[in-house]
């Protein structure tokens, strides 16, 4: 299994997973693999492709139905990230990691369409690069910054909100969760670093549970397939 979306059956523990096999979309597109997906409130799943050698904007956005049928969105990214919906399902955010840069889309909930892409925020000046994200039950877009050791909090118009640092270089994921749905979760990676990063980092790769954030987030939805 390279690649594609499948619905997995984890089955019983010390039993075999069963895979069944959806489409693969980047598949059609040579050098390309999917990378970073979501669901929207209504139970689409869109998943970005990315470039695999990092360099050329070959990624794209796909949107897969509930019926199975997977479109092309838009296309255009080098390496798609941080994609998220506004809660009142009015927007899409999309990062793409390699530009720095997270757009935002107008988004109409009931058919699922997208329109009028632009720039949301850029994150030279902040540190970092975009990977994955999440909304607040406020609308502020939270990020994580890889290769800026920190979650970024930007407000609907794009404004830093906040930035919270973490004691890693390469946090890659922020999800709320807990009975409360505020506590912010946040993975990190560490096969970036050299071996001198990684005796400096030793939390590098670990799971993160940061409280006390005032804020909640939203339920994800569910695949609807």
């Amino acid at each position: 299994m390279e690649g594609g979306f499948f619905f997995v059956d984890l089955g019983a523990p010390g039993e075999p997973a069963r895979l069944q096999a959806i489409c693969d979309p980047a598949g059609e597109v040579p050098g390309t693999l999917l990378n970073d997906g979501k669901c929207d409130p209504r139970g689409r799943y869109w998943c970005g492709s990315r470039d695999r050698s990092l360099t050329h904007p070959i990624g794209r956005l796909y949107r897969l139905g509930a019926e199975g049928k997977c479109s092309t969105m838009d296309e255009g990214f080098i390496v798609s990230n941080g994609i998220a919906f506004s809660p009142e399902g009015k927007t899409l955010y999309l990062a793409d990691s390699r530009q720095h840069t997270v757009f935002a889309y107008d988004f109409d909930l009931d058919s699922g369409a997208i329109r009028n892409r632009r720039v949301f925020v850029t994150t030279h000046a902040v540190g970092g690069r975009p990977d994955g994200a999440t909304v607040d039950s406020q609308g502020y877009y939270w990020c994580a910054l890889v290769h800026g050791g920190a979650i970024a909090r930007f407000a609907p118009d794009g404004r830093l909100d906040r930035r919270v640092e973490l004691p890693v270089r390469h946090p890659t994921m922020c999800s709320f969760g807990g009975p409360g749905l505020d506590v912010l979760y946040v993975t990190s990676a560490n096969a970036m670093l050299a071996d001198d990063e990684r005796a400096s980092q030793p939390l590098a790769g670990a799971l993160f549970a940061i409280e006390g954030l005032g804020v909640r987030g939203l339920a994800e939805p569910r695949f609807k397939g």
